[in-house]
């Protein structure tokens, strides 16, 4: 499962009343359950069936990965609404913000359109950009982080 789905889920999550969360792909299952402070997050790969060769062994029970969520450090800036992320307003135009620039609060990010506006994406922070983490063109939803500022 891709790393910034698994993340999207975490946060959806701890952000959310709900207390666990289980999904079942082509690749495996993940499970994230919220306790008290600490969130459990299990990745099962879905195991192929063994071979029917007279010989062969049958397949292994995969033991459940437990892995700690990714911390980010600094401050998240994420989108307000489901649309499609654009870093400049125009093709082969200049981005708003690259990685270690500075930017002020109310300094434009980024562009996501939805329904076909184009929304000026402000910083609610002052800082240096840390990580951009959409591509352009890429579809994004609410609640998704687009950047880390420190």
């Amino acid at each position: 499962m891709d790393l910034r789905k698994l993340k999207t889920l975490i946060d959806l999550v701890s952000e959310s009343n709900v207390s666990e969360l289980e999904i079942t792909e082509a690749e495996g299952k993940v499970r994230i359950v919220k306790g008290g402070g600490a969130m459990v997050q299990q990745y099962v790969p879905v195991m192929q069936p063994a071979s029917a060769a007279p010989n062969a062994h049958p397949a292994t029970e995969a033991t459940p990965l437990v892995v700690a969520p990714a911390v980010e450090t600094g401050h998240t800036v994420k989108s307000p609404m489901v649309g499609t992320f654009y870093r400049s307003a125009s093709p082969g135009a200049k981005s708003f913000v690259e990685i270690g620039d500075t930017v002020k609060e109310g300094d434009t990010l980024c562009i996501i359109e939805a329904m076909k506006i184009l929304n000026e994406i402000e910083s609610d922070k002052a800082g240096t950009v840390r990580k951009i983490l959409s591509d352009n063109g890429q579809a994004v939803e609410y609640g998704q982080p687009l950047f880390i500022i420190e």
